[in-house]
């Protein structure tokens, strides 16, 4: 049995070891959740830090891979309760003229939407909550569980975009 052996020199391990302690320090300057508190927070750190009662509070730097991913997240999330209210429609019955609007209103089961729609997503029921914050949909209960609502009756108020 042969042993490979690694031979590097304690210069380069002592090297290696300062620049990654050096790049970690640097870091942790503008990582706001450091325990390090005799950290300096940097200069841009400290211009890209907002107060509550600012307007980008809360938010992702502008141009971050934060913000796309969040932007991408937003696209992804609109394109399924776009494809939640397709459901509804094809499987939902028509009722009513839509209190003088040019399209009927339509309705369908949460259960019978539910085996439909779990096909396509197993997250319906939080797509169904997105919808109705958006004003599209609308049914009575705070939260839809499968069998217990399986009655509840979801409508269809407007198509998204």
């Amino acid at each position: 049995m042969y042993h490979v052996m690694c031979v590097t020199s304690v210069k380069g391990l002592k090297d290696n070891w300062q620049r990654w302690s050096n790049e970690h320090q640097e870091y942790q300057k503008d990582n706001p959740f450091s325990y390090d508190r005799g950290a300096m927070v940097s200069a841009t750190a400290q211009q890209q830090r907002f107060q509550r009662d600012q307007d980008g509070y809360g938010r992702p730097l502008e141009g971050s891979l934060t913000e796309q991913r969040g932007q991408n997240a937003h696209i992804h999330i609109s394109r399924e309760v776009e494809e939640l209210c397709q459901v509804i429609r094809d499987i939902g019955e028509s009722c009513g003229d839509g209190g003088g609007e040019k399209r009927p209103v339509v309705t369908v089961e949460f259960g019978k939407l539910f085996e439909h729609y779990v096909n396509i997503s197993n997250k319906v029921v939080g797509i169904l909550l997105r919808a109705r914050k958006q004003g599209l949909v609308s049914f009575e209960r705070e939260m839809l569980w499968q069998g217990q609502d399986d009655r509840v009756l979801i409508t269809l108020l407007q198509s998204p975009g």
